[in-house]
């Protein structure tokens, strides 16, 4: 019987270390594009609403002890110049991956809703395509939120739909923004965002590792939508991250492009 149990437990220990071998293998092989260097805004453009592309005024986005901060101490008020910076190439099927964390007080001019508010626009227009005085992109928004009062639920990793409608449990929502089942978050801790975005067929937001909204078929439609023609799918597009008033801070920004 005891050499009975040392086989059995050899054989457990075998199928364990397999395991984990091929789940590094498979990590290892994965190739993973780096978005953001760490060292400064190479690859990506800045889009401030009121100004010209390529116009980082203020000094918005910047890069600083290999972090990538949307600050505002060059503002003396925020008023609407809403930004968004975005990565040069249009992505379809991916895993896009960050660390994210409010940091600082909210700019002076800055909307009472826009306090911890931010955002990754994800199938979004290119910022080519953008007009002058155009405040948000058409896009898909993973929103985050940060907690602003103990024991009031301000969850993250919300969806916002600026310009498109989606399908979720087989019904088409056109509701602005629909929030997440995730945690709230009320100091400056680094948080863990991943998106998984299949096309047109399935795009599921997690934080720290857990889903928390899934959602597919992406449409063009609604108030923020001026250039698109209604009800056309959306299969691919741009992504960047937004400036909305309250300092955020960004890491590790990464992504790996999956089969359709």
């Amino acid at each position: 019987m005891v050499r009975l149990l040392g086989k059995l437990f050899i054989f457990i220990l075998c199928l364990s270390l397999s395991s984990n071998c091929q789940k590094r293998e498979k990590k290892e092989t994965e190739n993973w594009i780096q978005l953001f260097n760490g060292k400064d805004l190479t690859g990506w453009a800045v889009k401030i609403n009121g100004d010209p592309l390529h116009e980082n005024i203020h000094n918005t986005f910047r890069v600083e002890d290999s972090i990538l901060k949307v600050s505002y101490d060059g503002y003396d008020d925020f008023g609407t110049s809403f930004g968004h910076m975005f990565y040069e190439k249009p992505f379809s099927n991916y895993i896009l991956r960050l660390q994210y964390r409010f940091k600082g007080e909210q700019a002076k001019g800055g909307s009472p809703w826009a306090t911890k508010n931010s955002g990754i626009m994800i199938h979004s227009q290119s910022p080519e395509s953008m007009e002058l005085n155009q405040a948000f992109p058409v896009s898909l928004e993973v929103q985050l939120l940060g907690g602003l009062e103990e024991g009031v639920e301000r969850p993250t990793g919300n969806l916002c739909t600026p310009g498109m409608h989606v399908t979720m449990n087989g019904k088409l929502i056109t509701e602005h923004c629909i929030s997440s089942t995730s945690p709230t978050f009320y100091g400056d801790e680094w948080i863990d965002v991943e998106v998984e975005v299949h096309n047109d067929s399935l795009i599921t937001h997690r934080i720290n590792g857990k889903d928390v909204i899934s959602y597919s078929k992406p449409v063009f439609g609604g108030e923020y939508n001026t250039t698109f023609k209604e009800g056309e799918a959306v299969k691919s597009g741009y992504i960047s991250l937004q400036s909305e008033s309250h300092p955020i801070e960004f890491k590790n920004i990464e992504l790996l492009e999956l089969k359709p």
